[in-house]
């Protein structure tokens, strides 16, 4: 594929021209050749169909800046009111009423609440009302051919998502979803889609975009294969006696601790959980401090999801809000 008319986005950025530059079209290099050799190759797709494809793809600007500063590089106590607003708590439990049917027969197969699955929803998309504006092969197609340090991962999502097109009958140039190339009410990236999501009501299609019980579904059934446990606990705010819990503090989201650890570092914890069960101790800052919590087997679940302690805690203080204000209503 060589095409002068494709411009190369390294070379722009590498000048500091590109700032001045919004849109351009997908850089002849390596890295692009070796897409579209290994499309051809492994997957049979053709030369002239990817040529005519990607000539119609852009290289957007817009894209590079949203992905240099992710709401996940806030402090905890600012990330936090992005989400518990009264606005996303009600358009949770009005969510929830709209579709309980649905939540109730996906937990009763799944085992995953819907207060979690509607909190998901909520955080990923205010329930489906702000699913993204950027085509998804332009997205892709940015951060795999002019986003060198996430490169390898969007080349990947870039390939399912030109498989999951064909295997979904869709043509690659109509989907739409967010600067990372995340799709539908649910957010599921492409190697997401393929793999998770679910077709509930058995009309040969997995629709993540239009149709709510399968996007319930899709999100349980990601819950399920990453091992969600039926009716365990997800976290626990506890308290330090002391500073012995600071040597407990470490980096990565996989419980690494145990309970007995734990309490041993003068850190209260709830009674009915067992010495020998694993956690993971987290640090949420504040203003003036820190709240401390303690992340079981189902909170690093949700972190497979999105890959943020912040994350997680934003999707169970926003599940445990909708389900309590609901509560509060069918009691009124």
């Amino acid at each position: 594929m060589n095409n002068k008319k494709y411009l190369n986005i390294a070379l722009l950025i590498a000048s500091g021209l590109f700032s001045t530059v919004t849109t351009a079209a997908v850089p002849e290099s390596e890295g692009f050749t070796r897409f579209v050799n290994k499309m051809m190759k492994e997957h049979q797709f053709t030369e002239q169909a990817l040529t005519e494809l990607f000539k119609q793809v852009e290289i957007k600007q817009s894209i590079l800046k949203a992905i240099a500063r992710p709401a996940e590089g806030m402090p905890w106590h600012k990330y936090r009111k992005i989400f518990m607003q009264d606005s996303r708590i009600d358009g949770g439990v009005a969510f929830w009423k709209e579709n309980e049917k649905t939540l109730a027969a996906v937990e009763e197969k799944y085992g995953v609440p819907p207060e979690i699955i509607t909190a998901i929803i909520g955080v990923e998309t205010l329930y489906g009302g702000n699913t993204g504006s950027f085509r998804v092969i332009d997205a892709l197609s940015t951060l795999a051919f002019a986003y060198p340090k996430r490169s390898t991962f969007f080349t990947a999502e870039l390939e399912a998502f030109l498989l999951l097109c064909r295997e979904e009958n869709m043509k690659p140039l109509e989907p739409q979803g967010s600067y990372a190339g995340a799709m539908g009410m649910p957010q599921f990236m492409p190697s997401s889609f393929r793999a998770y999501a679910a077709d509930f009501e058995g009309d040969s299609k997995r629709d993540i975009w239009g149709n709510t019980p399968d996007v319930i579904a899709s999100v349980a059934n990601y819950f399920v294969e990453h091992r969600w446990r039926k009716g365990e606990p997800v976290t626990y705010p506890v308290h330090a006696e002391s500073d012995a819990y600071k040597a407990l503090l470490s980096k990565g989201l996989k419980p690494d601790v145990t309970i007995a650890q734990l309490r041993k570092a003068d850190i209260m914890m709830p009674g009915e959980l067992k010495a020998s069960a694993k956690a993971k101790l987290l640090a949420f800052e504040q203003p003036a401090s820190e709240d401390l919590w303690v992340g079981l087997h189902n909170f690093y679940v949700i972190t497979r999801y999105n890959h943020s302690q912040l994350y997680a805690m934003a999707v169970y203080q926003l599940s445990q809000a909708v389900k309590q204000r609901k509560n509060a209503i069918a009691a009124q």
